[in-house]
């Protein structure tokens, strides 16, 4: 499997910006196939950084309603992993 299938997208929010700076972990959104050797093959390969740990996570999607008409949104994967002291990945660097 291509690395680019395994790793989606980066998840950027509050929470995974404080895990970033505090404890040098990513999230990622991940294929629903994807293992943790996978996962942790994909980011060192792509980023061409050293992984520590990788921890998964099957992600429920939520039931929506609109008035009569009720929709559910799809399951996903989340992976958080953990780099090596001193690696890093900036998605923003000029911003």
């Amino acid at each position: 499997m291509n690395p680019y299938d395994i790793i989606k997208r980066p998840l950027i929010t509050e929470k995974t910006s404080i895990q970033k700076e505090d404890y040098n972990q990513i999230s990622f959104e991940v294929d629903r196939k994807a293992n943790r050797v996978e996962i942790k093959r994909a980011i060192e390969n792509i980023f061409k950084v050293n992984v520590d740990t990788v921890r998964t996570m099957q992600v429920k999607g939520k039931t929506k309603q609109r008035g009569r008409i009720v929709g559910k949104r799809r399951n996903w994967k989340k992976a958080v992993v953990k780099l090596m002291p001193g690696e890093r990945i900036d998605f923003f660097e000029g911003a």
